[in-house]
């Protein structure tokens, strides 16, 4: 299993970003893909996930009425809509997939992609 994340780039505090996650190779390995990310100096923590065979979704907090996941199945891609983007958004933004249920920590992924960076600031 290969995953892509891209869709990060430079936004302004208020202001929106699509992230992108394209998976492919033998997509029945996994059942969960989430979206993490890592500010310089911090660890990695979960953001949101998805379950691709029920549909459920888990969020951090920080994240409650800011961002939506969604997918597209044609594509195998899984989408990271982030609105009323703010400074702390800012981090390394990474997507990955596993079969162990749709939680927000790492253990539960085997399978990450490569990072793509948001930056918040105007």
């Amino acid at each position: 299993v290969q995953l892509q994340a891209f869709g990060g780039g430079l936004v302004q505090p208020g202001g929106s970003l699509r992230l992108s996650c394209a998976a492919s190779g033998f997509t029945a390995d996994y059942n969960a893909i989430g979206w993490f990310r890592q500010a310089p100096g911090k660890e990695r923590v979960g953001v949101m996930c998805l379950s691709l065979s029920d549909g459920n979704t888990n969020y951090a907090d920080f994240v409650k009425g800011r961002f939506t996941i969604s997918r597209d199945n044609a594509k195998n891609t899984v989408y990271l809509q982030m609105n009323s983007l703010k400074p702390e958004d800012t981090a390394v933004y990474y997507c990955a997939a596993g079969d162990r249920g749709v939680g927000l920590i790492t253990p539960l992924y085997d399978y990450w992609g490569q990072g793509t960076l948001v930056t918040v600031s105007s």
